[in-house]
């Protein structure tokens, strides 16, 4: 890859989202299509004219001007342009000279990206496109789902916000505190996408947490938070400080009792330790459980010293403020290792009737305990189904490690 491709990938990487938005405020004439063109036909510019003049001291000015200059152009075919900034020379030479245009737009559109006429799934797949600037491929491979649905997804949620005029909309202070709890729900599904084991491998994914952790900080910073935003901080902290520990050097899922903990990044840990008394409330938040239960994990010296009492009470005390399958199915585990073995197979044979049935996960979880427990047979039975519920080598593999032992 030259320099010019990497260049225009690292722009791609970081201002995609950022450019488009700029174009969508630009002009109320300028829809989402148009402004997705008009910027990916400044990177197809910027891959031919770099290669002959050299890559600008600020690309990222430079495709700002691009696009503008090509929007221009567009409108005035169409006879619809009345920017008032079209001779606002003072903005062409902000762009050239720095990138402060672009310092909050970041947070704008993760805001617009939000917004509630757009489905949850909407919500997450815009975010990555426009946000995190991810493109389809990478979208389709981070969600498990096919090219095909993620653009189907997309067309969907550019008829609504074409509809709409969502983009077009900077959210005033009061929908900014409206719609934070979206906010920390996307950030938090994006984070959990790259924590997924999908491969030790795939960059992806480390790109995924990295991003979910930098746009937290930003709002952090920016002051567009509560308690609940340092809770959720916390316990992505402490999740990233895991990360390293989770594949072998050949690539090959480790759970958490197999990790060596000196591989654990005591600085996110403490870092996140400070958060988490830092966003002490009188109600607390399902992130406030789940960062104390993260704590408690990364505190522990060894898998054996973990301190599974408390960390199955968070869980029953997280599972009766916000019923989900997701935390009965850890309540479950965390109950097992708390010595109540037989609830917790109770739980567990109760999620079977959910649709969690069709999760791997669950299948694996049983297939271990019952491993644990000696009985093998049963075991088989549910490593075998979980192995046919995953597409993802490394947990194929690490299941595959399960059943030979059962």
């Amino acid at each position: 890859m030259n320099q010019e491709q990497q260049a225009v990938d690292a722009l791609y990487k970081t201002h995609f989202g950022k450019l488009v938005i700029a174009m969508l405020q630009f002009s109320r004439d300028i829809d989402l299509e148009m402004a997705e063109d008009l910027v990916q036909d400044a990177f197809y510019a910027a891959l031919s004219t770099w290669k002959d003049n050299g890559i600008p001291d600020n690309p990222a000015g430079w495709a700002y001007k691009v696009c503008r200059n090509n929007a221009i152009n567009s409108l005035k075919r169409k006879n619809v342009f009345k920017n008032p900034f079209e001779e606002d020379i003072g903005i062409v030479r902000a762009t050239e000279q720095d990138e402060s245009i672009f310092d909050d737009r970041k947070i704008q559109l993760l805001f617009a990206c939000a917004h509630p006429s757009l489905s949850p799934k909407m919500q997450v797949v815009i975010t990555l496109k426009y946000v995190t600037n991810l493109r389809i491929e990478s979208i389709s491979r981070a969600l498990g789902m096919t090219i095909d649905g993620i653009d189907k997804i997309l067309a969907r949620a550019k008829q609504r916000i074409k509809m709409e005029n969502i983009f077009l909309k900077e959210p005033s202070p009061r929908q900014l505190q409206m719609r934070l709890p979206v906010v920390h729900k996307i950030i938090y599904l994006i984070f959990n996408e790259g924590y997924r084991a999908g491969s030790g491998k795939e960059i992806i994914r480390q790109e995924l947490c990295e991003e979910s952790l930098i746009t937290i900080k930003s709002l952090l910073d920016n002051h567009i938070s509560n308690e609940e935003t340092a809770a959720l901080y916390a316990l992505l902290l402490f999740n990233a400080a895991r990360l390293g520990a989770r594949f072998t050097a050949a690539g090959e899922l480790l759970d958490l009792e197999e990790q060596d903990r000196t591989l654990w990044n005591g600085d996110l840990i403490a870092l996140g330790s400070y958060y988490l008394s830092q966003s002490k409330i009188e109600n607390v938040s399902c992130y406030h459980y789940e960062a104390a239960i993260a704590y408690l994990h990364c505190k522990a010296k060894s898998f054996a010293d973990t301190d599974w009492v408390t960390i199955s009470k968070l869980y029953e005390k997280l599972l009766k403020d916000n019923p989900n399958p997701f935390i009965k199915l850890n309540y479950a585990i965390s109950l097992y290792y708390d010595s109540h073995r037989q609830e917790a197979f109770s739980l567990l044979h109760d999620l079977q009737q959910t649709f969690l049935e069709q999760y791997y996960l669950l299948h694996a979880t049983l297939g271990k305990l019952y491993l644990l427990e000696g009985e093998y047979i049963k075991s088989e039975v549910h490593l075998t189904k979980a192995l046919s519920l995953t597409s993802f080598k490394a947990e194929k593999e690490f299941i595959k490690k399960m059943l030979l032992k059962s």
